[in-house]
């Protein structure tokens, strides 16, 4: 497994065309960009902003096309190590240091390239701010490099994230790559264009209330998917249920889930240091589920808490009711 320490700013550090990136869900590049062909799907994401780290996944799958790019050069050297000035005229100055040349505009050149766009919204995890610039560049195998994608020593990288200051368990990254090497695809598009529709349809479902904590205000709501968009890429009517923001990203990541033997909340020990998390610890849900719901919730199950077999009971269809079932 390889892993990329993968630059997304929001300007170009060097004059050239930007790419229509979204950092929880698709990254691009092109042929002109080193090590360009060398990533693979299945590999390990790592994003950063050149001042932080953005967070990580896994890369379900690369789709190649065809396109053009401007090339931007010194007009005196022909060199590509140049940048505008914001406060100084000449406009521009190349940083070749046999040149040093300063010109109003660049040379520009228009060349074929093949362009790849990563798609990993499956494994997404949010890391912003865990990790400092100069931490992630000391992580690379060649800490010097200035490429925008550039290999980085995953071991040394996951350790500082699980055990440093702001500790996160990167299971989700190891389940997805997983899923992905059996041969399944997301396809994340039809998930995010869909998203609203199924927010909605869950809120016709359970009203205006957490599944975890009970009745809250619908704007603190997110409509969370019991099984994994890695091996799946679409809707379904019984597979989600209304979470509020911060105990959506901990089912997300595992570090709570719903033993589907006893269909309550199982709080992973290093969540229940906290105590707010610490007092959900086998308690029901608030919602009633149906049978449907079963064979999401033991996925979700065997993929964090390792696989187990769930014998399931006859009678009503309801598998859970609390005291806010009925709000």
């Amino acid at each position: 497994m390889t892993a990329w320490l993968m630059y997304l700013g929001a300007e170009a550090k060097r004059v050239g065309e930007g790419y229509d990136d979204n950092p929880s869900t698709h990254y691009s590049w092109d042929s002109r960009v080193p090590n360009a062909s060398h990533v693979q799907t299945g590999d390990t994401i790592v994003l950063w902003d050149g001042e932080t780290l953005l967070g990580l996944s896994v890369i379900e799958d690369i789709a190649t096309g065809a396109g053009t790019k401007d090339l931007s050069s010194c007009p005196t050297c022909g060199k590509a190590d140049i940048a505008e000035r914001k406060r100084k005229t000449p406009n521009y100055r190349c940083w070749n240091s046999e040149c040093k040349a300063e010109f109003d505009a660049p040379a520009v050149e228009t060349v074929l390239v093949t362009t790849y766009r990563a798609r990993y919204e499956a494994g997404w995890i949010d890391l912003r701010g865990h990790v400092s610039a100069p931490e992630l560049r000391a992580l690379c195998e060649e800490p010097r490099s200035q490429n925008a994608l550039r290999r980085l020593r995953w071991d040394d990288f996951r350790t500082r994230v699980e055990t440093g200051r702001n500790a996160t368990p990167l299971d989700v990254a190891d389940n997805t790559r997983k899923i992905i090497a059996g041969g399944h695809k997301t396809r994340t598009a039809r998930v995010r264009n869909g998203q609203a529709a199924f927010r909605a349809s869950l809120l016709e479902q359970f009203g205006e209330v957490c599944a975890f904590l009970g009745p809250m205000p619908a704007a603190a709501l997110e409509a969370a998917h019991l099984y994994s968009y890695a091996e799946n890429g679409k809707h379904h009517t019984h597979g989600g249920l209304l979470l509020r923001r911060d105990v959506h990203r901990l089912f997300d990541l595992g570090q709570i889930a719903i033993d589907p033997h006893t269909m309550t909340l199982d709080i992973a020990p290093s969540t229940r240091a906290y105590p707010d998390y610490d007092k959900l610890h086998g308690q029901p849900l608030t919602v009633p589920l149906t049978r449907a719901h079963q064979k999401w919730i033991t996925e979700h199950w065997a993929m964090h808490r390792g696989a187990m077999s769930v014998v399931l009971g006859h009678g009503t269809g309801i598998l859970t009711t609390s005291p806010h079932a009925a709000a």
